[in-house]
């Protein structure tokens, strides 16, 4: 096993999940424009607010990401003692975990995507990282762990073999500890 492994954004990857998301703004947008009555002169109300709404959380979405490509950074970091991911708004908000706290590692279908779960332990010690409603997220009221995911939608891997990067690190830590 390394001693760290920092996994970067593919630039392949995240330009086909911008194009993707352009793709839906702009079905937003004519979803907007049919509403409105611009082809056939009749306001529909609900499906303009919807369609907007939709639009805009998408185009902020979008924007975010084409700034976030000027950040160089590891979007995934892992080493001995710990490990860090910015691939999820939550993941990246809550910052480094201790390979000592973590509980359990899977590989989760959700959606159009695969994500590596993390079960994490210890929840005392990670309390304040994260705000009162992405905490209500991520913990888990009946085991008292959190469950941090990390997707592979914009790094250089695949999500097996970074379920499997996360499953040696693990245990490698847990071999030193004993």
């Amino acid at each position: 096993m390394k001693e760290e492994i920092k996994l970067f954004r593919n630039t392949k990857k995240t330009r086909t999940l911008l194009l993707s998301s352009l793709g839906v703004c702009m079905l937003l947008g004519l979803g907007i424009l049919y509403s409105v009555g611009l082809f056939d002169g009749e306001l529909k109300m609900k499906p303009a607010i919807f369609s907007a709404a939709a639009f805009l959380i998408m185009l902020f979405l979008t924007l975010k990401t084409l700034l976030s490509l000027k950040d160089k950074s590891p979007l995934i970091e892992l080493n001995g003692q710990m490990f860090v991911g910015k691939t999820t708004p939550i993941s990246k908000a809550f910052g480094q975990v201790d390979w000592i706290d973590v509980k359990d590692i899977q590989l989760q279908k959700t959606g159009g995507d695969t994500l590596v779960v993390v079960t994490v332990g210890n929840t005392d010690k990670y309390a304040g990282r994260l705000s009162k409603m992405s905490w209500n997220m991520v913990f888990d009221k009946s085991s008292e762990q959190l469950q941090l995911m990390y997707s592979t939608s914009e790094v250089d891997i695949e999500p097996k073999p970074l379920f499997d990067l996360f499953i040696s690190f693990w245990e490698g830590s847990s071999k030193k500890a004993l």
